[in-house]
């Protein structure tokens, strides 16, 4: 095991950290003091372990770092398990059902529930992925399907009328799916239009900028490289802040799907 961001050994200054878990509700985690996990499967591979259910989540988001040759040809996902994969940056090769993927930084691939994926870097420099794992809800006889893509590719949606927030959508909005994955951005002084609160829980990794998120009435400041897991009725909306670079983040939202009893 070690640590994300390789700082080891004796600080200069007292101990102290950015990052906040209350289980269950929210969490922010910063880079500084994530581990690197060991997992069966992934080869080659820093592994840092994000939202789990032991947070209160109800999947489980992964950052991967992919060195030379680096990968999961074992597979992941499968067996009632969907599997969701983003390429932050590099090139990625991954394959479901036996058809291969090439993606690029933008690009991603779903796996259904009865399909695991495997993946693994082709360039010789690293390449940083996104990972998200969930177990499906079915809904009668409905079935998702495979999907990839570039998110460079995708319609930019003002997001509820607002010039200067826009959202992607990489999964259909077909009642087959359990979940959406998305990147809302920011430019600097944009803003949600009202605290949300809701039952879908969401898990975001933040791509670019700075921002300043309420969570539960606590206003946290974030910024590139950082971690939010937004559990079921947290209050939470968020500005973008910082000169010149949006503020944007790739995150899940479980959907289409009635509360269970």
């Amino acid at each position: 095991m070690g640590y994300l961001n390789n700082i080891v050994g004796y600080r200069d200054d007292l101990l102290a950290s950015r990052s906040i878990v209350r289980h269950g509700n929210y969490a922010i985690l910063t880079p500084d003091g994530l581990v690197k996990n060991i997992v069966p499967g992934f080869e080659k591979c820093d592994v840092t372990i994000l939202s789990t259910p032991k947070i209160g989540a109800s999947f489980v988001d992964y950052l991967v770092t992919l060195h030379q040759n680096g990968g999961n040809l074992q597979g992941i996902g499968g067996e009632g398990i969907e599997t969701f994969l983003y390429v932050i940056e590099g090139k990625v090769t991954a394959q479901v059902a036996g058809e291969s993927f090439h993606l690029t930084q933008g690009g991603y691939l779903y796996a259904t529930p009865d399909e695991p994926m495997t993946f693994i870097n082709n360039q010789p420099a690293d390449s940083k992925a996104f990972l998200y794992k969930r177990r499906y809800k079915p809904a009668g006889n409905l079935a998702p399907h495979i999907v990839s893509g570039n998110a460079g590719q995708l319609e930019r949606i003002h997001y509820e009328g607002m010039d200067d927030v826009t959202l992607v959508d990489f999964l259909p909005k077909d009642p087959a799916f359990d979940f959406n994955m998305h990147i809302l951005t920011f430019e600097p002084g944009a803003s949600h239009g009202y605290i949300e609160t809701h039952v879908q829980e969401h898990g975001a990794y933040i791509l670019s900028g700075q921002g300043m998120y309420n969570l539960d009435n606590n206003w946290v400041p974030v910024k590139k490289d950082d971690y939010i897991f937004m559990g079921a009725y947290a209050l939470q909306a968020g500005y973008g802040v910082g000169r010149g670079e949006p503020f944007s983040y790739i995150y899940s939202k479980d959907c289409n799907r009635d509360v269970e009893l």
